[in-house]
């Protein structure tokens, strides 16, 4: 962080947009394996949520990897500082009365922690992709594996770097047990209730 700078107060803040979107802003934040199903399933849930008339955007970690963290590989230390860029901009999303769904790997518990810090943990939704690794591996939808497996990508996670998975997710989704449609419903139900206006008020007046 700068030495040399000042937070700056700002006129209008988060509940002021939320009363225009009529609605509290939240930032989902999928977890899992590759292939586990998270871009599948955060992109439903963004249509889902869009057909609600409730403002989105969903963070996707190929997306993100090719713009903003370009610069980035796939070290831990890469890794750490890829989840705390996609972090800072959820909550500046969130700061703008925005639903965020964020689809990363983001494979250690401390960086999840981390996220969870600077978003709030009110604010935030920890959604575990709970997908076995057979399962990933065999839909394999980019190659990743089949790559891995012949040595020509190293640090792949679930196989030689490791996944250490959240041990009280807020919502876990097993893309293998359940159809698309049922687990969005589950989601959106689980949603429902602090996306509210009512939820906005209430937090507006906790601050």
């Amino acid at each position: 962080m700068s030495h040399n700078t000042t937070a700056q107060n700002l006129i209008i803040k988060r509940y002021d947009r939320q009363r225009l979107t009529g609605h509290a802003g939240k930032v989902i934040w999928f977890t899992g394996l590759s292939g586990s199903g998270k871009s599948t399933l955060a992109n439903a849930l963004e249509v889902a949520l869009h057909a609600q008339e409730i403002h989105t955007y969903l963070l996707d970690g190929d997306n993100v990897r090719r713009g903003l963290n370009q610069d980035l590989g796939f070290s831990d230390q890469d890794r750490m500082e890829n989840i705390r860029r996609v972090a800072e901009v959820a909550r500046l999303m969130l700061d703008a009365g925005l639903v965020v769904m964020t689809a990363f790997i983001s494979p250690f518990t401390r960086d999840r922690d981390m996220a969870r810090t600077v978003i709030g943990s009110e604010n935030f939704l920890e959604v575990y992709v709970d997908t076995p690794l057979e399962v990933c591996e065999k839909r394999d939808v980019k190659g990743l594996y089949k790559l891995a497996r012949s040595g020509k990508i190293l640090q792949m996670t679930g196989l030689d770097s490791p996944y250490e998975a959240p041990l009280a997710a807020d919502f876990i989704a097993q893309t293998h047990l359940l159809p698309l449609d049922e687990i969005i419903q589950n989601l959106l139900q689980a949603l429902s209730p602090t996306l509210s206006t009512q939820s906005a008020v209430q937090e507006q007046g906790s601050k």
